[in-house]
């Protein structure tokens, strides 16, 4: 039987997206395959945010990286969630953490109780009740405890913020051992096969042709393979989420290293702060129909802690993904395969979650059409799951002081959404579907962190009395707080364990 492998993998563009999948199909396929990156040092990388959700610990254990030694070299900080300040009401401020909320009482869910405890005049802030966002708020880190399973220590879930244009070097480095060649090169022309338009070969300014059988297209927004050769086409999401431009800048730090990413919401949009070992990262993220670039650029520099250390950087942007994210012979993957705003970092969980599914369906050289066809509705769906989760965090709001609140506050959702906004409205109640990406502590803590507060909570929640629900409900608290006096900060845990030699 002859081989139909596909042999030979070629990436057109680097970046975060590049290497990631370079680093990721180099450690699964190994040595037999060849594999290709093609950059240019020309072509800046966009270098999507620097926070991310802890779905990135298992695309680094994969790699088998060492945490530490990761997080030296990216100059990275650790990260328990995201604060969101002036969502809800000007003056509001919540904490969306990783990992569960409280202890469940037999088979209703904790926050049930906090809700009857709340109605009673007994709760207190929600951030209370979970070890990462009472830690985040103390400025206090630590990996989880495995060894204790009944403690919260056991529950700390956490994420990264790091230097994404380190991290590509770093991955570029581990990808370059294990064999991967790197081009450097701007693509002049695509070469398509006449017979059925598959991609045959990219041909670069200097006249060199690379051919492959598989084409992962990492070029960004430009999508150069996927858009502008192929032409799959762009859903545009640009009337539920209306932000289309972000200015960006770095500043240096004034403060302590907080284990967290912060979201303040701001006349047309929101600002992001991530704090890493050696500078803060900030960036305005706002709808250009609401303020102009010149305007929020300047709002940007009066609302930074320390200095600038670049002038701001202009993002332009279409919120939307991809008709089709894998077609012919080409598969996108980060920003050519659609852009969902960095509100809840997940820029870099979409590059990792696409090289996951890249290589559950990895093709034989025939590409079965069926096999796309399923890569492309799995990767619709999570698109379109985070997609309602973002519209969320703009609908849910009592905010009449701009246009743009006035705009988001009242637009029409999709359905999908509508009706989870309305059951949580209800009596409290998450479900999640296929596998969403944010579970229900998520949708929890966003909901009641933004006011929008169910009328009821679950009806068993009645089936013990009152005064053992609230005390149910206090010794949650009390065991937590007890936890997080125990943690050192993030400063000290990051000076011990993984310090970047230019922190200094």
């Amino acid at each position: 039987m002859s081989d139909t492998r596909v042999k030979s993998i070629v990436i057109v563009g680097g970046g975060t997206s590049g290497w990631m999948s370079a680093s990721a199909l180099a450690k699964v396929l190994g040595p037999t395959y060849s594999i290709t990156l093609v950059e240019s040092e020309e072509i800046g990388t966009v270098g999507v945010g620097e926070a991310t959700i802890p779905m990135i610990k298992l695309f680094n254990q994969a790699l088998e990286l060492d945490e530490a030694d990761f997080i030296r070299n990216t100059k990275g900080s650790f990260k328990l969630g995201i604060e969101f300040v002036n969502w809800g009401q000007v003056g509001d401020s919540y904490i969306h953490g990783f990992g569960k909320i409280g202890q469940d009482l037999g088979t209703v869910a904790f926050h049930h109780y906090w809700l009857k405890a709340r109605q009673l005049g007994k709760a207190g802030h929600m951030d209370d009740y979970s070890i990462c966002t009472a830690a985040g708020r103390a400025n206090k880190f630590m990996p989880a405890l495995r060894d204790r399973p009944n403690s919260p220590l056991a529950d700390l879930g956490y994420a990264y913020h790091f230097d994404a244009g380190l991290y590509a070097k770093y991955l570029r480095a581990y990808s370059e051992k294990r064999g991967v060649k790197r081009i450097e090169g701007k693509v002049k022309t695509v070469h398509q096969r006449p017979e059925d338009g598959f991609i045959s070969a990219i041909e670069l300014e200097s006249g060199q042709q690379i051919a492959g059988d598989l084409f992962v297209d990492c070029t960004g927004f430009r999508g150069l393979l996927i858009e502008q050769t192929l032409k799959a086409g762009y859903e545009d999401w640009t009337h539920w989420l209306p932000a289309n431009r972000a200015a960006a800048l770095q500043c240096e730090t004034a403060g302590p290293l907080t284990p967290y990413t912060r979201s303040t919401a701001q006349e047309a949009g929101w600002q992001w702060r991530i704090p890493l070992q050696h500078r803060v990262g900030n960036g305005y993220v706002f709808s250009n129909e609401h303020i102009s670039e010149d305007e929020a650029c300047a709002k940007l520099l009066t609302r930074l802690e320390g200095k600038p250390l670049m002038d701001p950087k202009i993002l332009r942007f279409t919120t939307g993904m991809r008709k089709k994210f894998w077609d012919k012979n080409v598969v996108a993957v980060g920003l050519s395969s659609g852009f969902m705003e960095p509100l809840e970092s997940t820029s870099i969980h979409l590059i990792q979650s696409a090289i996951a599914r890249l290589t559950a369906f990895f093709p034989h050289a025939g590409f079965d059409a069926t096999d796309i066809a399923e890569f492309n509705r799995h990767s619709a769906d999570e698109f379109i799951s985070i997609r309602d989760f973002l519209i969320a965090h703009y609908h849910a709001t009592e905010r009449t002081d701009t246009p743009f609140w006035n705009h988001v506050r009242t637009m029409d959702v999709p359905e999908s959404l509508k009706r989870k906004m309305d059951l949580f409205r209800s009596n409290g109640r998450i479900f999640r579907q296929n596998d969403e990406l944010f579970a229900e502590p998520s949708w929890i803590q966003v909901m009641i962190g933004q006011r929008w507060m169910p009328s009821g909570y679950h009806a068993l929640v009645d089936a013990i009395p009152a005064e053992e629900a609230v005390r149910h409900v206090d010794a949650v608290r009390g065991v937590i707080a007890n936890c997080v006096q125990a943690m050192p900060t993030h400063e000290e845990f990051v000076a011990r364990h993984c310090a970047a030699p230019m922190a200094a």
